[in-house]
């Protein structure tokens, strides 16, 4: 444990910035989930519902800095195809 008053605040921030980041990448990782599930079951309605709240989390996370811009627009495209080629 750090013994400079200065260094013991950083850790602490950082614990808490750490648990921040998991919950967001979390949720994000379960709204994908939740759509290519959908996908695969070929429920194209429900898919469409499911993939607005996974933009919205990625948008969120990538905004605030949990992710990347660039891999939260990849993320989004990927799925948009998978979502685009169901019939």
């Amino acid at each position: 444990m750090a013994n400079i008053k200065s260094a013991v605040k950083r850790a602490k921030q950082s614990e808490v910035r750490r648990l921040s980041n998991r919950s967001g990448k979390s949720a994000v990782l379960t709204a994908r989930k939740k759509v290519l599930a959908a996908i695969s079951e070929g429920n194209k309605e429900e898919a469409c519902k499911l993939y607005s709240a996974y933009s919205s989390k990625l948008d969120k996370a990538a905004k605030t800095g949990v992710i990347a811009k660039n891999n939260a627009s990849r993320k989004k495209s990927r799925v948009a195809l998978s979502l685009k080629k169901m019939v």
